[in-house]
C-alpha cells in the first residue's frame, strides 16, 4: 500500500430506485429531506451469492525482492569508527549484506487465459525509505482463492497511473469484467475483496463517499472513487465492484494517521483504468499529451494580484524549450482558462485534460494575458516519463542546496524601505557577484531579496534572503525602482496583492501573491 497520509481504495456501487417527487406548485421551494413517493429502500440483505460469484477470480499477490542491509556500526563515533567501516560485517566474498524482502498484495483475473490487473507498485522493489522504485521485483507468486498458486510474469507496467497487468500460465480460469464507473452516483452500494495483511480472501462494503476525488498525487490521473469500505496494506490491486457485480474501481489508497483503516479509502475509476489496462495487455506503451509547461493553480493570492475570479484555471510559472507550449505562443504567466473546450478547474485540471489528449493532436487553447482573452492552438507532445520529469526537477533542487545568502548591499536605500513598509521585502539589486554567490546563471535578471519582515504575508509564504524576483505582476523587475513602481500602480489600482515570480537558486521560478500591508 502506498500513502498520501496513507492511502488505498475500494468501492461499492448499487442499483438505484426510480424516485416521484410529490407534486408540488410550479416554482415552489420544497426541503431537501422533504417527503416524497420513493419506496423505502434498504442495504441488501445479503452480499453472500455476490461474494460467493465474484471471490473465484480475484487473488492474492506475494512477491520478493533482495535488497541490501545496512550493518550496524557499534563503534560510531569513537576512536574504532573507520576501523569499524573497513573490517567491519561484510557478506559472501566480502561482499554487501543483503536479506530477502516480501510484500503482498491483490489484483483480479479479467479472462479466461490468466491475465492479472493490479497496481504498479505491487509489484514494483521498493528502495531504501520503503517507498516503491523504478524497478520491478524479483518474484511474482499469485494465489486463487482455492490456495493453487502460479508464478506471473509482468506484461506491462504504466507508473503514471499505478497500473499493471501480469499474466500467468492458466485455461479456463473464472474472471471479472469491468464496468462503467461513469454511471456511479455518491450514496451507491460497492464492495471490496482483497488481501487485507495478508490474512487472504476478504469482502468488505460500504458506499461511494466521493467522485473525481484528488488525494494530491498530481498528474494524469489524481481523481479517485472515495468509499468508507474497509480498505488496509495488502488490499492494493483488489477490484472494488458494484452490486451487479462489474469492476468499478481498483484499489489503490487510503487516507490513514495510523496506517489502519478509518474510513476513507480510494479506488481509480474503472473507466480510467480500462483503456490503460488493453493497452498494456497488448504489449504497448500508455502515450500522453504534453504541452511542455510547469503550472501552478490559481488560488485567492494570486487571482487577487491578477484581478481574475479564484478557481478558474491555471497559471504558467515556466514554458519548457521547443515544446509544444512555446511552439504555440504561450508564456510564462499565462492562465490557461480552457483546453478543447473544456474548462481548467480544481477538478478538471490542465495536467489532467492534456495528458488524455491523443498525442498529435491539434488542440485549441484559451488564455488570459494581461487581462485579454487569447487564444491559441497546441499540437499535443509526448508526456516525458515519470522518471525524467523527476530528474529536470531535482535538478534545480539539487543546485539549490548549500547556497549562501547574499551580503546586505544598501539595505538602508529608499527603495528598498518603501517595499519593506508596502510588502514586507527588501530588494537590491542582483549583480553578476551575488549571482555566483547564489550559483545563479549568469542570464537570470531580477532583484534579490535582501530582508523580509517576520511577521508579514511574504514570510508566511515561504520567501526568504538569497531569493530572486523576477517580475511583479508579470513586469520584469531589474531595479528596485521598479518593484516600488509596479507595487504602487497596485495600490493606485485599489489591488490587495502582488504577483511576484520568485526564483531559488535555478530551481523552476513559482509565481507567489504577497499581501499588500495596510
Amino acid at each position: 500500500m502506498r500513502y498520501a497520509y496513507a492511502i488505498t481504495g475500494i468501492l461499492l456501487a448499487g442499483g438505484t430506485a426510480a424516485t416521484l417527487t410529490l407534486q408540488q406548485p410550479v416554482g415552489a421551494q420544497v426541503a431537501q429531506n422533504a417527503p416524497t413517493a420513493m419506496p423505502r429502500v434498504s442495504a441488501p440483505g445479503s452480499f453472500a451469492d455476490l461474494t460467493e460469484r465474484l471471490a473465484p477470480a480475484v487473488v492474492n499477490i506475494s512477491t520478493t525482492q533482495t535488497i541490501e542491509v545496512q550493518s550496524r556500526n557499534p563503534f560510531a563515533g569513537s576512536p574504532f569508527d573507520d576501523f569499524f567501516r573497513q573490517f567491519g560485517q561484510r557478506g559472501r566474498n566480502n561482499g554487501p549484506i543483503t536479506r530477502e524482502a516480501t510484500s503482498l498484495g491483490s489484483g483480479f483475473i479479467i479472462s479466461a487465459d490468466g491475465y492479472i490487473v493490479t497496481n504498479n507498485h505491487v509489484i514494483s522493489a521498493r528502495g531504501g525509505n520503503g517507498q516503491p522504485g523504478t524497478d520491478p521485483v524479483d518474484t511474482i507468486t499469485v494465489t486463487l482463492s482455492d490456495r493453487t498458486e502460479y508464478e506471473a510474469r509482468i506484461v506491462g507496467r504504466d507508473p503514471s497511473s499505478d497500473l499493471a497487468v501480469l499474466k500467468i500460465d492458466g485455461n479456463n480460469l473464472p474472471f471479472v469484467q469491468f464496468g462503467d464507473s461513469d454511471d456511479l452516483r455518491v450514496g451507491d452500494w460497492v464492495i471490496a475483496i482483497g488481501n487485507p495483511f495478508g490474512l487472504g480472501g476478504t469482502v468488505t462494503a460500504g458506499i461511494v463517499s466521493a467522485l473525481q476525488r484528488t488525494i494530491g498525487q498530481g498528474g494524469a490521473y489524481d481523481r479517485y472513487i472515495q468509499t468508507d469500505a474497509s480498505i488496509n496494506q495488502g488490499n492494493s490491486g483488489g477490484p472494488m465492484f458494484d452490486i451487479e457485480g462489474n469492476v468499478v474501481g481498483i484499489n489503490s489508497a487510503i487516507f490513514s494517521p495510523t496506517g489502519g483503516n478509518v474510513g476513507i479509502g480510494f479506488a481509480i475509476p474503472a473507466s480510467e483504468a480500462r483503456p490503460i489496462v488493453e493497452t498494456l495487455r497488448r504489449g504497448e506503451r500508455v502515450q500522453r499529451g504534453y504541452l511542455g509547461v510547469s503550472i501552478q493553480p490559481l488560488g485567492d493570492d494570486i487571482a487577487d494580484s491578477l484581478g481574475l475570479p479564484r478557481n478558474r484555471g491555471e497559471i504558467v510559472a515556466r514554458v519548457e524549450p521547443g515544446e509544444a507550449a512555446e511552439r504555440a505562443g504561450i508564456r510564462q504567466g499565462d492562465v490557461i482558462v480552457s483546453v478543447n473546450g473544456r474548462d481548467v478547474t480544481p477538478d478538471e485540471t490542465l495536467s489532467y485534460i492534456v495528458a488524455n489528449l491523443p498525442v498529435g493532436s491539434r488542440v485549441p487553447i484559451v488564455l488570459i494575458r494581461d487581462g485579454e482573452r487569447v487564444r491559441v492552438t497546441a499540437t499535443m507532445g509526448e508526456r516525458p516519463t515519470d522518471e525524467e520529469l523527476l530528474r529536470r526537477a531535482q535538478e534545480g533542487q539539487e543546485e539549490e542546496e548549500g547556497l549562501e545568502e547574499p551580503t546586505k548591499e544598501d539595505p538602508g536605500s529608499d527603495e528598498s524601505e518603501a517595499t519593506m513598509d508596502a510588502i514586507g521585502i527588501g530588494f537590491q539589486t542582483l549583480t553578476p557577484q551575488i549571482a555566483r554567490q547564489l550559483g545563479i546563471d549568469s542570464g537570470v535578471r531580477g532583484l534579490v531579496v535582501n530582508q523580509v519582515d517576520p511577521s508579514s504575508d511574504a514570510a508566511q509564504k515561504g520567501i526568504r534572503r538569497g531569493d530572486v524576483v523576477l517580475s511583479i505582476n508579470r513586469t520584469a523587475t531589474l531595479e528596485p525602482g521598479d518593484a516600488v513602481r509596479i507595487i504602487s500602480q497596485a495600490q493606485r489600482a485599489g489591488r490587495s496583492s502582488v504577483l511576484l515570480l520568485r526564483q531559488r537558486g535555478n530551481s523552476v521560478p513559482l509565481y507567489i501573491g504577497v499581501d499588500i500591508i495596510e
